[in-house]
């Protein structure tokens, strides 16, 4: 018996099983954000977070694209990551205060500005 078809599940449940991934897919749950924005809510390298959003991204679970020299990453909505999104969701709500007091957070740090002299978060974190 071969269980490679259970391969992308196994991958699916292991990048579930980091916490930072999963305050990001509830972040994203909140809608469309900037690295830049993910990263200031964690508190955590843009490098870092990147790291996290591509094992993401490599199961399906969220989708990322470019505007101007700017990621901005969202929760899929392909039919593979609806039905394990939304397992998650109820699961999590034992982290319901935690996750709130984050998406407070990354409604206060929106980045209209992500404009040619960087992220105005990032600017304003290093000044």
């Amino acid at each position: 018996m071969t269980t490679d078809s259970l391969r992308p599940l196994v991958d699916i449940f292991k990048v579930l099983a980091h916490p930072v991934r999963l305050r990001i897919l509830a972040l994203l749950r909140g809608g469309e954000l900037c690295v830049c924005e993910v990263a200031g809510v964690l508190g955590l390298a843009p490098s870092t977070v990147s790291e996290h959003l591509t094992a993401l991204r490599r199961t399906g679970l969220v989708r990322e694209w470019k505007v101007g020299r700017w990621v901005h990453v969202a929760l899929s909505d392909a039919d593979t990551a609806r039905p394990v999104l939304e397992s998650l969701w109820p699961l999590m709500a034992v982290a319901e205060a935690e996750l709130a007091g984050d998406l407070i957070q990354a409604e206060a740090r929106r980045c209209e500005a992500c404009g040619p002299s960087g992220c105005s978060i990032l600017t304003s974190a290093r000044t």
